[in-house]
């Protein structure tokens, strides 16, 4: 009971639960495609200024006619693209690409500019955090580029303007990324911000620099803005702002000096039954900072305000000086707009999100810091307080007295281990993997042949890093790297995937890469054409410990050798910078595969959505089998992946599955990582209940992982597992697979999958190690149907 790795991971666990805010939506987790690929959005939605040709009009990222759109004149102010998305939506994504029409077309947009509209009248251009306009596109015609928008936007109408320096003809293919604005708020108004000087601090701009409405007289009105962003506010609003702008940035705020309250007006975009109101606010009261002492609001249903306001008093806090959101009970009342006064409390007031809910939807709950408790519930509150506080005191002194008794038994322990062989044969340090099971060595009291820690888990290039046992390590390593050496400068970037803290990730072309390597080369036949690979490489400030442990991690990878398992091809480290060459699949990752594609039936072939032949379930289930075979090769070497999921599995041309480990450096797939500070960046909706509770990754917990790998196949990528679970929720879940009293939460069936195989997934999310199949007995399981 003295491992302080698990005391660390419980108290983790218990701040995320003191902490946790939820806003009404998450940047960071709407990263959808909105269906310019998948043909979701119709041709009708589209719109165009010009073209240059009949068959370059508005298609985008269909590969008929010349594939994408081109304006008959030099790009300008009145040449667009425009986008009818059909309903408001949280743009947060833009995708773009040049006319490359299989290599014969060479023309795209370097820069580009959006204009967006909520009613299609009214267009407003977007700007970025610094107010710049000029979104950088593409610098060929063949990489597709993705550009977060920050800030996000409410919209439905979006319009794309390319821009260019030169006298070149530009042309675009574009997928837009979002969610949709459930909320349905299309515009609030509200006295512009003011500027605070904290004594000792430096100036803090209240103002809402996003707001795309009119600034007059003093007022904000008719459109959206910081308050409708998704960021919440900081604790401590004097800092400077994550996104490099000024303290207070997250905020609008107000000073009583000249306002007997703060008048705000809401428009919807039809008559709502609303609920509650949810208004993230500051309570930072050593500067003078509380949140509102009282509300009312007057409800407009039709043309008239009605006379009854819905009124509400907070409890106010002089003890926490956390932000925090406090709901407001909105009693059902039905309207289009709202109009509420918010009351001071204090000299300021501060507010950074504010969002509404209606109807039947549940919004999630705001953490216990946020709760808005009547009078006859505070000395409960002020109960639940005390008992955390002395919690997270017992805590802490444990984790201090640990520190000390474990050095003492750890010395111990070494001793023993030394004199005492374990039950598998091998010493402390250094299990003899020959002689026990993975199973077995879990509950022996050697450490698990592969058993790594959470703090190891990103490579030094930013993708996963394999946990290889010490003894396998050392045995690989002793040998010469054999993979050859490649002439860097036939190595052409085309687009950077990913990158970590000392190497980048890239999707290169390699000229002449079947040539050199040969006779056996692993690489199917190109036609011609130039080979797509992924180049990791070492940057030039990369420290002693991790250029060893790149050189490391090639002689790892060049042992490897399965047809389902990314192949090190080559590398090029007689100069620097070091790099390692690895296998691309032209047809890219399985989750965005998958999720592009239908079942083929009658109806999608009425709607001309693109399929693949899932014609019935045996394709589905040969990926299935791809993914097993090359998870048991690798645990037949005694390696954990780590980061098992559709992400991480890529495709050819043939649908041959490869298991690679580019997942974690993609930005598009950054919503799958959860991120503790300071530490790492983990999987969690994959991870077994032992590995984030405990720091434990193992072949066991590899299974776990290969079970949601499946549930995503047989769900066609079409949710991210758990997908009505917050983060926060998620680990809260595996709590419960810990305590196994029965209350966790499992991965519901897929229509698709036959209950056959969805008692297998179940059997790889068991609760106890030895009750979870072996990728032996997995491989063994699927291969069968395949061929039925």
């Amino acid at each position: 009971w003295c491992d302080r790795r698990t005391i660390m991971h419980l108290f983790l666990l218990l701040i995320l639960q003191a902490t946790a805010a939820i806003g009404q939506i998450d940047p960071a987790h709407c990263r959808y495609p909105l269906g310019m690929e998948d043909r979701r959005i119709k041709d009708d939605a589209l719109k165009a200024s010009s073209q240059w040709h009949e068959t370059t009009g508005p298609q985008l990222n269909r590969e008929e006619g010349d594939g994408a759109w081109c304006p008959a004149a030099l790009p300008s102010v009145s040449q667009y693209l425009e986008v009818d998305l059909g309903r408001l939506t949280f743009l947060t994504v833009i995708g773009t690409q040049g006319r490359y029409i299989r290599n014969s077309g060479n023309e795209f947009a370097r820069e580009y500019r959006v204009n967006y509209s909520r009613d299609g009248k009214l267009w407003k251009s977007w700007r970025n955090r610094q107010g710049n306009e000029i979104i950088e596109g593409n610098k060929d015609a063949y990489t597709s580029v993705i550009k977060d928008l920050r800030p996000p936007i409410v919209t439905r109408y979006v319009r794309l303007l390319p821009v260019t320096r030169l006298s070149t003809t530009v042309c675009m293919r574009v997928e837009l990324y979002g969610c949709s604005w459930d909320d349905g708020l299309i515009s609030y108004s509200a006295p512009e911000g003011q500027r605070m000087q904290p004594p000792g601090y430096p100036i803090a701009n209240l103002n809402d620099s996003t707001y795309d409405g009119v600034h007059e007289r003093g007022k904000l009105f008719g459109g959206l803005g910081q308050l409708t962003d998704g960021v919440i506010g900081q604790d401590d609003f004097t800092r400077t702002h994550e996104y490099s702008v000024w303290p207070g940035y997250d905020y609008l705020g107000w000073k009583n000096d000249s306002l007997e309250y703060v008048e705000m007006e809401f428009v919807f975009d039809r008559q709502r039954n609303f609920t509650s109101m949810k208004v993230h606010s500051n309570n930072m009261f050593s500067r003078d900072v509380k949140i509102f002492s009282s509300v009312s609001c007057w409800f407009k249903p039709h043309f008239v305000w009605e006379a009854e306001p819905v009124e509400f008093r907070t409890v106010l806090d002089d003890r926490n000086p956390s932000a925090r959101y406090v709901t407001v009970d909105l009693n059902h009342r039905t309207a289009k707009s709202l109009r509420c006064h918010f009351y001071f409390a204090d000299v300021w007031m501060m507010f950074s999100e504010i969002s509404f809910q209606s109807g039947n939807k549940h919004a999630p709950a705001a953490p216990s810091a946020s709760a808005t408790p009547d009078d006859g519930k505070t000395p409960i509150l002020i109960g639940c307080l005390v008992t955390i506080i002395l919690l997270l005191v017992i805590i802490i002194f444990l984790i201090l007295w640990c520190q000390y008794v474990c050095k003492v038994l750890e010395k111990t322990l070494i001793k023993q281990a030394l004199v005492f062989p374990t039950a598998c044969g091998g010493g402390y340090a250094e299990p003899d993997i020959t002689q026990c099971t993975p199973h077995q060595c879990f509950h022996s009291n050697a450490p698990h042949y592969a058993e790594t820690d959470i703090v190891r888990l990103q490579g030094v290039t930013g993708s996963n890093m394999y946990a290889v046992p010490a003894l396998t390590v050392d045995s690989l390593t002793r040998k010469d790297i054999s993979a050859a050496e490649f002439p860097r400068q036939q190595l052409i970037f085309r687009e950077k995937l990913g990158e970590g803290q000392f190497g980048e990730v890239h999707l290169c072309e390699a000229e002449g890469l079947p040539e050199f390597l040969g006779e056996g080369s692993p690489l199917p036949d190109r036609d011609g054409h130039s080979v797509l690979v992924a180049v990791k490489q070492l940057r030039a400030d990369a420290t002693s410990q991790a250029r060893n442990d790149f050189l490391k991690e090639i002689k790892i990878m060049s042992r490897l050798n399965d047809p389902n398992i990314i192949r090190l091809l080559c590398v090029c480290v007689s100069s620097d910078p070091l790099c390692m060459v690895t296998e691309y699949m032209e047809n890219g990752d399985l989750n965005m595969f998958l999720s592009q594609r239908e079942i083929e039936s009658t109806l999608t072939h009425a709607n001309n959505i693109p399929s693949v032949r899932l014609t019935i379930l045996s394709d589905l289930l040969h990926m299935a089998v791809q993914i097993s075979s090359g998870m048991k090769y690798l645990a037949s070497l005694n390696f954990v992946h780590r980061d098992l999921a559709t992400r991480n599995c890529l495709l050819d041309r043939r649908l041959t599955i490869k298991i690679a480990d580019f997942g974690m450096s993609r930005n598009l797939y950054s919503s799958d990582y959860y991120r503790i500070q300071g530490r790492a960046v983990l999987p969690i909706r994959w991870m077994a209940w032992e590995s984030i509770l405990l720091g434990k990754f193992t072949t066991a917990s590899d299974v776990w992982a290969f079970g949601v790998t499946l549930w995503e196949i047989f769900t066609l990528c079409k949710e991210q597992p758990y997908s009505l679970l917050s983060d926060e929720q998620v680990i809260e879940n595996t709590g419960e697979f810990f305590r196994n009293q029965g209350r966790q939460i499992f991965l519901y069936a897929p229509p698709l999958c036959p209950p056959s195989l969805f008692e297998l997934m179940m059997r790889c999310w068991s609760r106890d190690i030895p009750d979870r199949p072996t990728f032996e007995g997995l491989y063994q399981a699927l291969k069968p149907h395949v061929n039925q």
